[in-house]
């Protein structure tokens, strides 16, 4: 499993419309079958910023994500939303042990 961290802050006249594209994006990536989770988390201190957790079964399912209409949609859409470019942090699960999710 590899889990990814991506943070990103976006400028305060787009947080509702990066919400939406957000949210369409993750509805459509749990569907990927190389996707076990896929959160849009939103800071409670600070409305623009955003962390969206994705959990992939493989490294593989990440190149395929990518490949992704709904992926390219949404990258395209809140490229000009964004105050600074995203950042992300990957991680490797250590528990609980990976049981077919």
């Amino acid at each position: 499993m590899l889990i990814v961290h991506v943070h990103i802050r976006v400028k305060a006249e787009f947080i509702e419309a990066f919400k939406e594209a957000s949210i369409e994006n993750a509805r459509r990536s749990v569907q990927e079958p190389g996707i076990a989770r896929f959160d849009v988390i939103q800071q409670a201190d600070d409305s623009a910023r955003f962390v969206l957790a994705e959990v992939y079964r493989t490294n593989e399912a990440t190149v395929h994500h990518k490949e992704t209409a709904h992926y390219a949609a949404w990258r395209d859409a809140v490229a000009p939303m964004m105050a600074e470019v995203r950042t992300s942090v990957k991680y490797s699960n250590i528990f609980p042990p990976d049981e077919g999710w």
